[in-house]
């Protein structure tokens, strides 16, 4: 996958193998918070699509990926319902949150840092689904592996966004959430989800 080394550069540590263990341990909680990252994913789209109805590129970009989003939704329902695994409420990580507090309050800044937090959050599914795949069996194996080029295509767009929007240089900002990312990444959490941080 061509953005995969790119990826791994603009984030700035891989997955804890810890993480991954812990994910081979708790494949059901896996799918469901996967499925529950899929929904999110596609509800930050569409929220942005009616906050920033006056920019059409990201009307036009985030339309699509809130589609895909629930495509893929419906596709880790699927293999749940072939599994035999019951869809059940589970509480969020702390991931996502730690990024969001960030995020500037005021224009055009809150949109900068949304779309570079957005950016973030692909890159690091990418990443864990690729660092994940090895390990799996085959038929979720091959699914994960199937989502490696929609995940990067959606970081890069983030990313495009965000530097077409800003009035000036992105770097400084892709800078910070860079180390929070990072941090959030390698913070012990007690709780495993697909986006959790390092396995207590």
């Amino acid at each position: 996958m061509s953005l995969l080394p790119e990826i791994n550069h603009f984030l700035l540590c891989s997955t804890p193998q810890s993480w991954i263990d812990q994910a081979l341990n708790h494949v059901e909680i896996l799918l469901i918070d996967h499925a529950n990252c899929e929904k999110k994913a596609a509800g930050t789209a569409l929220t942005m699509l009616f906050r920033y109805v006056e920019r059409e590129h990201l009307q036009d970009k985030l339309s699509r990926l809130a589609r895909e989003e629930l495509r893929h939704f419906e596709q880790v329902a699927a293999l749940m319902k072939k599994r035999g695994v019951q869809y059940r409420p589970l509480s969020a990580s702390l991931y996502a949150q730690r990024l969001h507090t960030h995020i500037r309050k005021q224009e055009p800044g809150r949109l900068i840092d949304s779309l570079i937090v957005g950016a973030y959050i692909e890159a690091r599914s990418c990443e864990r689904f690729y660092r994940l795949a090895p390990y799996l069996d085959p038929e979720l194996q091959d699914f994960y592996l199937s989502l490696l080029e929609s995940e990067a295509r959606h970081y890069q767009d983030y990313l495009t966004m965000a530097e077409m929007y800003s009035d000036a240089p992105i770097a400084e900002r892709v800078a910070l959430f860079a180390q929070v990312e990072r941090d959030a990444v390698l913070t012990v959490d007690t709780e495993f989800r697909f986006h959790s941080g390092a396995a207590a």
